[in-house]
């Protein structure tokens, strides 16, 4: 089906599209729970992947705990954004129009993300401290994705109703 008449980087009504049908609501506020868990999954994901590919490098080269987390934060943005953008070129659009689309989409969930994680990394005792064989590293960071991933959740079923965040994105697929 050509949807090229009506895409904007704006939402729009996925209802009257039976493929889009499960976005429907974008814009309402009646976007699902499921749909603001997989967006945040689809988020997470790539955030998941930056940090713990941060936090290994940092803690295998013996780095400090904060360029350890800048590096992991920086990453975990990368990723973030790279899922996002590489999925908005397959659709078509040019690099600059992709990058506006993957910042609006996901900066807010993230953000949300790593500000949880990492906050709940620096709050447990030892966990900045501990070493990729201690199950304290795994646990604290794993622990941390978890409640990112509940925080996070509701904040983006509320952007997306209100079209923004990741509602953004189904314009383009």
């Amino acid at each position: 089906m050509d949807h090229s008449a009506h895409h904007t980087p704006t939402a729009h009504d996925h209802a009257a599209h039976p493929a889009h049908a499960g976005h429907a609501g974008h814009g309402t506020g009646g976007v699902t729970w499921g749909a603001a868990a997989k967006a945040t999954l689809h988020c997470l994901t790539g955030c998941a992947i930056g940090e713990i590919l941060g936090m290994v490098i940092g803690t295998a080269l013996l780095w400090g705990n904060v360029p350890t987390m800048i590096l992991a934060i920086t990453l975990a943005f990368v990723f973030g954004y790279s899922f996002t953008l590489f999925a908005v070129r397959r659709a078509g659009l040019d690099w600059k129009s992709a990058i506006k689309v993957a910042l609006a989409a996901d900066t807010v969930s993230i953000a949300v993300m790593e500000f949880v994680d990492n906050g709940i990394i620096a709050l447990v005792p030892g966990a900045m401290d501990a070493h990729l064989s201690d199950g304290l590293f795994w646990g604290a960071l794993l622990g941390g994705f978890v409640v990112a991933f509940l925080v996070t959740t509701p904040v983006n079923k509320w952007m997306i109703g209100r079209g923004k965040g990741h509602a953004v994105v189904h314009a383009y697929h």
